[in-house]
Formats: C-alpha cells, structure tokens, sequence
C-alpha cells in the first residue's frame, strides 16, 4: 500500500478507474437553489456504477493488486455499497472474494451484493453494526491471507474516492463550497486532498448523522475515539470510529464538521424524491440535508454530494416517521377513555380541530380495553397546532399523557 496520498495519486487513480466507472453529472437542483438563494448544485453518485461512489475506492484498490494478491483473493466490510462495489471489481476482474455484513445492512443492498458479484462472492452475516463485521473481516483476512480491502482507511480506496473532485472542479470551475457526506471520512479525505491542490479557496463541509459522529468525537479528543453507541439508521455513515488515515486530513484540511439529525435526513431523502425525482439512501440525502438549518455556513455556488441510491422500498415507511416526528407534524398520546357511551365521539369532537387526523389508534392492553388506555398517533397541518391541542386535552375530562419524542415509550408502543 502506497504510503503518501497526494493529488497525484489520485491523478493516478482517475486514469485507472476511466475505462471503467461513470462521470456522474452535476446537476441544479430548483428547490435548493431557491431556498438558499444561490446555485445548489447536486453531484449524482447515486447515478454512478453500483448506485454509489464507493465503486472508485473498491476499483481502484483491487485493480492495484499484485498477481499474487489477487490469487490469495479480498475481503471486506461493508454496510452495502461498498460491498457491492467489490462484488462488481471481483466479477470484473475475476477475483475471488468475501463481504462481510452487519445484521442490519439492508436486504435490497444485501441481494443487489450478491447478484453483482456472482460466482465471484460468498456474503457472510457477522455482528450487528460495521465496526464487528470490520473485525470479522480482519480476523478472515488475518488467517487466509486474503487482502483486506478497507472502505475508507486505505490509500487507494482514499485516492479512487477522491476522484470525485476531478470532477466538481472540472464541471463546476466557480464552486464556492462543497458537502459531502462522513462516515469513516474516505470520501470527503480524498476530496480535500485534491481540492486543496487544484482549488483552495472551496470552502469543504463534512456532515454525519447525529446519531453516529464519530468524525466530531475525534476531532474533540483529538484522535479516532469508538462512539459508545451508534444509530444505524443512517447505515451508509453509521461508522463507530473513523480512519486513523483520513481523521488527519479530515483535521487539516476541512472546515468543518456537522450532525444532523435523522429526522432531518429523511425529511429530505422525502424532497429529493418528491421534487427532484432522485431515490436517495439515507446516507445520500445527508449533504444536501444540511443546507434545512445550516445555510449560513457555505459560500458561493454549493455542491452536494447524493453519495448513493441503495434505498430498500420498504423503509419509506419509517423514513415517512422519522420525518413527520422531527418536523412536529405527528404526535402520540395515551388516552384513557371511560367506559360509557360517547366517549370516542367527545374525543373527537372536543378534543380534535379540523385538519388533525387519526393515524393510529390502538388500545395499549389488547384483551381488557377496560382498564387500558388506547395508543392514538394524530398528524397535524402545521407544528404551531399542537399547542392549541394541548389545551383542548388539558381542558378535557378524559386523562390523556403525551408521549414525547425520543421517550423510550416509542420503542414499546410503536
């Protein structure tokens, strides 16, 4: 492994992965553009070989590898896309490899591994977050001799990763600031490697989910540090510590660090879709997420990177939660009715206001509605309803118990 990463290097890596790997566009996004009152421009990863960015690192490391190495064959970790972007180099360039995976990679990314690698790949189920299938991965490596192809902390997956900023400086030569998406900090090192050469005056932002940021846990202790709990929703960048390789560069050569929240993110994995027609994983809708409360801190024309489009369907309804919670439009109540005639239509009547809906309504103990409250979620038009709500429960005889957001109730009841 090549121990200096430099933008020649990822020079190098742009004409190894040319024959292969798509120039994805650049495109405007109207909404965007509209709400931050300057250009906002989307750079389309999720358009890219294996629907994300992660194909250039995994390509541009094997592709590397010695006879002998490719004969001893690869192993990895990964959350998804950067499995699928081994399963796709091993097919490709006929090499035998495993992908190890924690329990809650989604089952789209999980079949979508399987079918790009072929004969070429055996997936292999190990621990619940990245960090464990990581060390599965290494203790695999460790005793067959397989090279371990890392997804963010290996000089070449950082140089094929930072390829991408070729390409924002050729296609946007006036860019002011750029957002990229942070998990274990490969992507957003090998950007900054190149833009500080080739354009040093882009303002460079990293943003992570909120319940993973393990990026600015190592800048505040001032090494990599393993976060004592991880959110795997955002499962893409849900990384429990991040690369002894690129927290240096992500130190010196970022501007900044940001969370946002998951409820944030799926509120705008629901616009990208909506507006822009663009299926964004959760990972994918981070960079652009972060303009929703963070507008003040770019400059310039803005790029967002939609890091990948592995979305499994059949999360929308959660996503559809999450986001509907974080933006105040949706709220869940105990509410004790009194065994009598009415007591459901008093509720309705005195209680709810036109524009408030029902969208759960469940009695909490199943088989003795007597002495149970009823669960009932209720979605409101705007958040400046629920005060006028509160009160008309206040103001009721029924005994009704709010269930506030982030209370372990959630998790019991929902």
């Amino acid at each position: 492994m090549p121990e200096t990463l430099d933008a020649l290097a990822i020079s190098a890596a742009a004409e190894r992965l040319a024959p292969m790997v798509r120039r994805t566009p650049l495109e405007r996004s109207e909404r965007l553009s509209e709400r931050l009152g300057s250009e906002v421009l989307l750079k389309r990863e999720d358009l890219q070989l294996c629907r994300s960015y992660k194909v250039r690192g995994a390509h541009n490391l094997i592709a590397s590898l010695t006879a002998e190495e490719r004969a001893r064959g690869v192993v990895c970790a990964s959350a998804g896309n950067h499995g699928q972007g081994v399963a796709w180099s091993c097919r490709t360039l006929g090499i035998r490899g495993r992908v190890f995976l924690p329990t809650n990679t989604p089952r789209q990314k999980r079949l979508r591994i399987a079918a790009l690698g072929g004969e070429w790949i055996e997936l292999v189920i190990a621990g619940g977050t990245y960090d464990e299938a990581s060390a599965a991965a290494h203790g695999a490596s460790a005793e067959t001799g397989a090279v371990y192809v890392h997804p963010f902390d290996d000089a070449r997956t950082i140089a094929g990763q930072g390829t991408v900023g070729i390409e924002l400086v050729e296609q946007a030569p006036d860019l002011g600031t750029v957002i990229v998406p942070v998990g274990g900090g490969g992507l957003i090192a090998g950007i900054a490697v190149w833009l500080r050469a080739h354009a040093p005056d882009v303002r460079i932002l990293g943003v992570e989910p909120a319940g993973a940021p393990s990026m600015r846990a190592a800048l505040e202790d001032g090494a990599p540090v393993a976060l004592h709990h991880v959110d795997t929703f955002v499962d893409g960048a849900a990384v429990g510590r991040v690369g002894d390789l690129t927290f240096p560069i992500v130190r010196d050569l970022v501007d900044d660090i940001i969370a946002v929240p998951e409820g944030a993110i799926c509120s705008e994995m629901l616009e990208l879709y909506q507006d822009e027609g663009v299926i964004a994983e959760p990972a994918g809708a981070l960079a652009s997420a972060t303009l929703r409360a963070h507008a003040d801190r770019v400059d310039g024309v803005v790029a967002c990177l939609v890091s990948g489009g592995n979305n499994d369907v059949s999360r929308y309804a959660e996503v559809v939660e999450r986001s509907l919670l974080h933006e105040g439009l949706r709220h869940y109540f105990l509410v004790s009715f009194p065994q009598e005639p009415g007591a459901l239509r008093g509720f309705l009547d005195d209680v709810l206001s036109a524009g408030e809906d029902i969208v759960v309504f469940e009695y909490v103990k199943k088989n003795n509605r007597e002495t149970g409250p009823a669960l009932v979620g209720l979605d409101l038009e705007t958040p400046a309803d629920l005060e006028p709500l509160l009160d008309r429960m206040a103001s009721s005889r029924l005994e009704i118990e709010r269930i506030p957001p982030g209370s372990p109730l959630f998790s019991f009841l929902l």
